[in-house]
């Protein structure tokens, strides 16, 4: 995966997606991430189209469901041409090689599989949380690398993580892996709901293979210049 900046389109408007790409630079150079909220607004017509116009997709629906409807729905995601895609590390083993195997058969002969990435902890779950609701007696970073363990063994290519717990799980889980990193934040930022951020260089320093951005860049009064200032810091 190159490093990357995806940019995250946290819009339900099309016409919004379109302002914003327009500014950003070229759709090969170009990297973006098609959440929930986009996809469910627009459907797979919109991830075609770009897909087409040559931006490289993340589409980040976080598949979570027994394996047979996973391995469905990662068929049709392949199907759609998109570079990656995300599944919750917490469905088990046997889920996340079963959406590896359905992004492997609904590829065309001769193109490029999409990439799995599996989240292990949402950026927003604290310590507290971890222990207080998900009742699980591991540390954060304990639990992370367990997730990303599996992951990597059910055949996943990286995780979903934050920068902060990069370090970490390169020396445990291996420089063979990604690490695709949300919560980036500029310094005189606020932190919204995100909870284990870093900024773009701390990113880098921290061994990222990509970052993910959102609000800093759609809600900026000049999204370019912030997503070339973030490039620029980050790659």
């Amino acid at each position: 995966m190159k490093k990357a900046v995806f940019v995250a389109l946290d819009y339900d408007n099309q016409k919004e997606v379109q302002k914003l790409l327009a500014n950003l630079g070229r759709p090969e150079e170009t990297y973006i991430k098609i959440g929930m909220e986009l996809y469910y607004h627009y459907g797979a017509g919109l991830v075609t189209s770009l897909v087409k116009q040559g931006y490289h997709i993340f589409l980040d629906l976080k598949l979570h469901d027994i394996p047979n409807t996973v391995y469905q729905a990662a068929r049709q995601i392949a199907h759609l041409g998109v570079y990656c895609t995300t599944i919750h590390a917490l469905g088990g083993s046997e889920m996340i090689t079963a959406a590896k195997n359905g992004l492997k058969d609904g590829t065309a002969q001769g193109s490029e599989v999409p990439k799995l990435l599996a989240v292990t902890e949402l950026t927003s779950i604290t310590a507290k949380v971890l222990s207080t609701e998900q009742n699980c007696s591991l540390s954060m970073p304990e639990q992370v690398v367990s997730l990303a363990q599996t992951a990597k063994k059910a055949g996943a290519d990286g995780v979903i993580c934050s920068p902060l717990e990069v370090k970490n799980l390169r020396k445990k889980i291996g420089s063979d892996f990604l690490y695709v990193t949300p919560g980036i934040r500029l310094t005189n930022k606020s932190n919204d709901d995100q909870k284990r951020i870093a900024t773009p260089q701390k990113a880098k320093e921290f061994g990222s293979s990509a970052i993910v951005v959102g609000r800093p860049i759609t809600q900026a009064k000049n999204p370019a210049q912030i997503y070339h200032e973030i490039k620029k810091e980050f790659e």
